[in-house]
């Protein structure tokens, strides 16, 4: 527990170093690798070319600054960063090293304005988040590998089946060499350790498909540079790979109203289980997706039987931006308010009532979101979740 007097130097130097904290996040990562490069694999190389992980890193710690004597507040700010590090088997070990370099890059930035009794008050700061972080994160080590088919750390798996859903993205059905299959909540993703030619890599994929006994199935998208998608892409049935347990926060909860899965891209990937999930607790849906044209489309002839199925409680319709013929449920252009709205209107789906999951590019989830609030959506009903760095979204104040 932080002194009264490093609460005092908390909260009177917070501001300073708020005002340089992209800095010290840009020299952290650097600082760490070059002292533990044995922690390196652990973060996405993409994320930090773009700095994205450095901005989302300095973005967390002012918003626990800000959000600590708030239980509620801090729960809600740390569960998906608990979620990603029990899919990467962050141990209570890994703590002092990021702890040490942390401190190394504000002494570094900051100069002899750093002095002993604010290095001591950053200290502790970090050492209170570190056990809040420790303590959550072995509480779902223990609680998953306590579920039929659950474990810790890595865990090998064998693909038995893949299959082309598009031009770009390929699913690989994955099931345990030993053992039952674990169970997840739809909309989860899990965590994965590549060996690669390049070297180890640990990434994050969407569960595309609802829990079974049968397997799990991730479907991954090839980016011409991506290290991951490529070296997913290049493997063969038999080819063994080793999982991590699954994360995520992006789940349907106990509501009853109807629900909005939008997304676009191989965003649509978590969408899947979670319509599965909304159909069984007999929920109205308007599923939307956005796609650059129907040869990367993944998923469609499922979707459409599916909306054929369940006539009465699923809503299908997709957006191309390019096509050449377009089938009954597709519209040509990008989602926009006023087709939005009036996929609400059509379905006769109050906005107030609406509880909304978007996925995709960041820009495209900001677009949304701050769409949705204009159609009179609350904010607190939109959820979403980013594949790369968590980035905050905000949303315009709905119009009245």
């Amino acid at each position: 527990m932080l002194t009264i007097a490093q609460e005092d130097l908390i909260a009177a130097t917070a501001p300073v170093v708020a005002e340089h904290l992209n800095t010290i996040t840009a020299r952290f990562y650097p600082l760490m690798f070059e002292r533990y490069p044995e922690v390196k694999p652990l973060f996405n190389q993409t994320h930090q070319s773009s700095g994205g992980q450095a901005r989302a890193l300095a973005g967390a710690v002012l918003a626990y600054v800000g959000a600590r004597h708030s239980r509620e507040a801090v729960n809600r700010l740390l569960a998906p960063v608990i979620s990603k590090h029990v899919s990467l088997n962050i141990l209570p070990e890994h703590y002092p090293i990021v702890g040490e370099c942390l401190m190394a890059a504000i002494g570094e930035v900051l100069g002899d304005a750093v002095t002993p009794e604010i290095a001591d008050a950053w200290g502790a700061l970090y050492g209170e988040l570190a056990d809040v972080l420790i303590a959550a994160e072995q509480g779902r080590y223990d609680s998953f590998a306590a579920t039929r088919g659950g474990w810790q750390g890595l865990r090998r798996f064998r693909i038995a089946r893949l299959h082309d859903e598009s031009s770009e993205i390929r699913s690989l059905y994955l099931e345990p060499l030993e053992g039952p299959l674990f169970s997840f909540t739809p909309g989860q993703y899990i965590g994965m350790r590549l060996v690669t030619p390049n070297g180890a890599i640990h990434r994050h994929y969407s569960l595309s498909h609802t829990p079974n006994d049968a397997f799990c199935r991730i479907s991954v998208k090839r980016e011409p540079h991506g290290q991951s998608s490529n070296y997913l892409h290049s493997l063969t049935v038999g080819d063994e790979i080793d999982l991590l347990p699954p994360g995520g926060e992006l789940t349907l909860g106990d509501h009853q109203g109807p629900v909005l899965l939008l997304s676009a891209g191989v965003g649509q990937t978590p969408m899947l289980p979670l319509l599965d999930a909304a159909l069984a607790a007999g929920r109205q849906i308007i599923y939307l997706h956005a796609a650059r044209n129907p040869d990367v489309h993944a998923f469609d002839a499922s979707l459409t039987a599916l909306a054929a199925q369940h006539p009465d409680q699923l809503h299908y319709q997709v957006c191309y931006e390019q096509a050449d013929t377009l089938p009954r449920h597709a519209h040509l252009g990008v989602i926009e308010r006023d087709w939005l709205a009036r996929q609400l209107v059509d379905n006769n789906v109050s906005a107030e009532a609406l509880e909304a999951f978007v996925i995709g590019p960041h820009g495209f989830m900001q677009a949304m979101i701050k769409t949705l609030t204009t159609l009179g959506v609350p904010v607190s009903h939109c959820h979403y979740e980013h594949f790369g760095p968590s980035i905050t979204i905000t949303a315009e104040p709905a119009i009245a």
